[in-house]
């Protein structure tokens, strides 16, 4: 047994509802890696399955059937793909994301393109969380009122509503009718968009039905919290309703915002390959569009991976954001 000297402090022990919540946390990312890896080699299956393989792909016309076959050989493409998805995955934990069917390492094809992807999809997430939070919130301060109304009609409208649509709106509007933005995103010699300009039509295009979305997240979890007793107690004791919403409801709401955030940014990934083919901005979008074309299994498991990483890094933070704040609620 061990015995404290006089003087010393026992050491601090963890709070027991941290560990379920972290148990939790651990299992689900234990989880998605286990789905992650599932999707991997479903890629490596389906583009199997697709007519027509990388070598013949990018081989150029009028070649032999002989140089056809040595190239296969070459390429390993004469390997079962279950060997091929095996040497693939044992190389993921380094950062090897393999070569691709034109001979250049998978990490560097995706080192310009993916950082825009990146800020092309953490821009519009960030637009898409304060608009929704803005109009949940608005609606919420006059429930069932014309607002009220207004903002369901309208998120619903913007959810249902593809980025192919949304984008071939904006771009006559803003672009074609008033000449107000660029039609067409140009790349400096960075590899970067030239002009702030040229991202505001596929980050809108992207946000707008994520807004309409997580606003319809943000209004129903806000509509459960008001009916908590403490919150109806704030609002019989005179408090102000924007004191009500922000000090009362809002807290109470994160979790669900939260997951609703981190869905929706695996919806805004999915949505770049069509938005960033359409304004030509340099992301995975193009660079997926082209690997398809080619067969490209290493380049395709590539974006998946890193996409993949991504999202689920953002799932993981929402978990532990639902996870402190229940278990602030049950202290």
């Amino acid at each position: 047994m061990t015995t404290l000297q006089p003087g010393a402090r026992a050491p601090r022990r963890l709070p027991a509802r941290i560990l379920p919540g972290a148990g939790r946390a651990a299992r689900q990312a234990a989880r998605r890696l286990v789905m992650l890896v599932v999707l991997l080699a479903a890629v490596f299956a389906a583009i199997e399955l697709l007519p027509g393989d990388a070598a013949g792909a990018t081989s150029d016309r009028g070649v032999t059937a002989a140089d056809l076959t040595a190239r296969r050989t070459a390429m390993g493409l004469d390997r079962p793909v279950a060997e091929r998805f095996w040497d693939w995955m044992t190389g993921l934990p380094t950062g090897d994301l393999g070569t691709t069917a034109r001979g250049q390492h998978v990490t560097d094809v995706l080192a310009g393109p993916f950082p825009n992807t990146l800020l092309l999809g953490a821009l519009a997430l960030a637009l898409s969380t304060a608009g929704a939070l803005a109009l949940g919130g608005w609606a919420t301060l006059r429930p069932g009122g014309r607002v009220d109304r207004a903002v369901d009609a309208l998120s619903t409208a913007a959810f249902a509503l593809p980025e192919f649509v949304v984008s071939v709106a904006l771009l006559l509007l803003l672009s074609q009718w008033t000449g107000w933005l660029p039609a067409v995103t140009l790349t400096g010699p960075d590899g970067r968009p030239e002009s702030w300009t040229m991202i505001v039509l596929p980050l809108l295009s992207l946000a707008v039905p994520q807004i309409g979305w997580n606003t319809r997240i943000v209004r129903g979890a806000l509509a459960d919290q008001s009916a908590l007793p403490h919150v109806q107690a704030a609002i019989l004791d005179g408090l102000p309703r924007r004191r009500v919403l922000s000090h009362h409801m809002l807290p109470g709401a994160l979790p669900a915002v939260a997951v609703g955030i981190a869905t929706s940014a695996g919806m805004l990934l999915g949505g770049t390959v069509v938005v960033e083919t359409l304004f030509n901005y340099p992301g995975i979008g193009a660079i997926l569009a082209g690997a398809i074309t080619d067969r490209d299994t290493p380049l395709i498991a590539g974006v998946v991976a890193a996409a993949g990483a991504a999202i689920s890094l953002l799932l993981l933070l929402a978990d532990l954001v639902r996870t402190t704040t229940l278990g602030e609620e049950r202290r």
